[in-house]
């Protein structure tokens, strides 16, 4: 099969190139799947190894129930690697699908978005697994430890885990979320500045909805979304300006 060709934009392509197209960009996709959930499936013994990371040295006996849980909990974990390993190609195929339809400043603006929502995501996961995890699992594996026999299942314990991680990067995607309002005239900079207290009553909220009910949890997830809060409002104010001089210098005659 021979890989899709991205069009250009102004280039015109008929209904049924375009639905050829996307068939393409989805079997390249699946096809990137299933090499990268392979190969994380060879490793899937040092990926469990290195999930298990932030728990407490004690309590790294992790138990199964069930003659298929091993299977199926190593095999999820080996499809969340996979998709991650993954997700530039899939981000890629999906831009290269989409690109035509922008102008070409567009594109290198829609690009260098992309990037940074990228190493923002990172950035979330490296916090998500070496500040808030230790923390929120140290307090909530040793809580009551006199009152209960603590054995934790692997299947949950991951589950966890991952959504925590999962739930952390999305949470320091806070910032393109909010210049992305900015650009569509949803919000100003002004009208964040003057309405900061709401706002952070709103980081708290999505604090509390995110994955992990203890208050440690809940208090290192709100820590960083206050800092990326009032960068974004800072962020806001830089690119306002300059999105206005670019839009003053199109609108003079030449």
């Amino acid at each position: 099969m021979r890989l899709p060709r991205r069009l250009r934009h102004g280039d015109e392509a008929t209904l049924v190139e375009h639905l050829d197209e996307l068939r393409s960009r989805l079997i390249v996709s699946l096809g990137a799947l299933c090499v990268t959930t392979g190969v994380a499936f060879a490793f899937h013994a040092r990926l469990v190894h290195w999930l298990e990371g932030p728990l407490p040295p004690e309590r790294r006996h992790l138990i199964t129930f069930g003659v298929a849980e091993p299977f199926t909990t190593s095999f999820k974990i080996s499809l969340m690697a996979g998709i991650g390993l993954a997700l530039p190609i899939l981000l890629w195929q999906l831009w290269s699908f989409l690109a035509p339809a922008f102008e070409e400043n567009s594109q290198r603006t829609v690009a260098i978005c992309v990037l940074f929502a990228s190493a923002l995501l990172v950035a979330g996961v490296a916090f998500g697994y070496w500040v808030v995890l230790p923390k929120a699992l140290s307090f909530l594996t040793n809580y009551d430890d006199q009152l209960y026999n603590v054995q934790i299942r692997a299947k949950d314990y991951f589950s966890f885990t991952l959504l925590v991680l999962a739930g952390v990067g999305v949470l320091f995607e806070l910032p393109v979320f909010v210049l992305a309002l900015v650009r569509l005239n949803v919000l100003s900079s002004a009208t964040l500045r003057r309405n900061r207290r709401m706002g952070y009553f709103l980081v708290f909220v999505v604090a509390v909805l995110l994955p992990g009910v203890d208050p440690v949890t809940t208090t290192l997830e709100a820590l960083p979304l206050l800092v990326l809060f009032e960068g974004s409002i800072w962020l806001a104010v830089v690119m306002e300006r300059r999105w206005a001089s670019r839009e003053l210098a199109a609108a003079e005659p030449s």
